[in-house]
């Protein structure tokens, strides 16, 4: 059993990042992205804090725009509409979820698409279905570079992902699609979710429930990904795996904290990264 250490990989991608970071800098383009966080979730806080950290470590500019958790509609897209035509800004990210009051899909798609490095706009996630190039979401981008990294091919294997969220589940599910991947995706309504995942040669889970993957439910040789986050009363985090008594039976699987987590944030800043690089590519084709 092979641990993905996606801390240490992501360790090596940042420094890849901070050295292309530098040279465009260099040339007059400082890659920067602006997070709104509405509201004082403590989660929200915390994931914020941590992207924040992680620009800080590259050299990417990372400007917080705090609102309150009352804020209109109306004032939120008016905000959004003035990072939009801020043309030294490479991105945009919405830290979700959103107070209930606010339109999440109105927020989304009124970023402009080549700012949309959480690759949440209708554009872009046409553009991944579609196999063209565009921004995809985090935690799906650092998966398949975890599994890439690890030579763990994914052409004809039978990948079973757990979880259709359009932020993990779909996109994920495309990506392996066009790696050429045969792809089931299990949610709450699937019947009998161990049929599909017995006989999967990959499972990526993402769900929020402590020991939903067990034992029972994988073959041997299996490769795990698992997304999820949970957090017991004693503080200790752990994913939606029963890893002690499924990793035995794995060929690879993430461990929970120190897998897919680094690898979303370290995405995200090569999603910012590919911004401005395309910003300079326009400055200069106007020079």
């Amino acid at each position: 059993m092979v641990l993905m250490d996606g801390k240490k990989l992501a360790n090596t991608i940042q420094e890849d990042i901070a050295k292309e970071v530098l040279e465009l800098s260099q040339r007059g383009v400082t890659p920067s992205l602006a997070v709104i966080l509405v509201g004082n979730d403590p989660a929200s806080q915390t994931y914020v804090n941590m992207k924040a950290k992680a620009c800080k470590k590259v050299g990417i500019t990372s400007i917080l725009y705090e609102m309150p958790a009352n804020i209109a509609q109306k004032d939120l897209l008016g905000m959004i509409e003035n990072l939009n035509n801020n043309n030294n800004l490479d991105g945009i990210l919405i830290q979700l979820p959103l107070p209930a009051h606010i339109n999440t899909d109105e927020i989304l798609e009124s970023v402009l698409p080549h700012k949309d490095v959480d690759g949440f706009h209708t554009q872009n996630s046409g553009k991944l279905h579609s196999g063209i190039s565009g921004f995809v979401p985090a935690t799906p981008l650092g998966i398949m570079s975890l599994l890439r990294h690890y030579n763990i091919d994914i052409k004809g294997k039978d990948v079973v992902i757990i979880g259709a969220s359009n932020i993990v589940g779909k996109p994920l599910s495309a990506l392996m699609l066009n790696a050429g991947a045969t792809v089931s995706i299990c949610h709450i309504h699937t019947k009998d979710i161990d049929s599909y995942t017995k006989r999967a040669d990959i499972i990526c889970v993402a769900v929020g429930k402590k020991n939903l993957l067990t034992k029972n439910m994988v073959k041997e040789g299996v490769t795990i990904v698992d997304i999820g986050i949970n957090r017991l009363d004693n503080g200790k985090i752990v994913g939606d795996v029963d890893f002690e008594n499924v990793s035995p039976l794995c060929a690879f699987i993430t461990p929970v904290p120190g897998g897919v987590g680094p690898m979303t944030i370290v995405s995200l800043l090569q999603n910012t990264l590919k911004s401005a690089k395309a910003r300079a590519s326009r400055i200069s084709l106007s020079l």
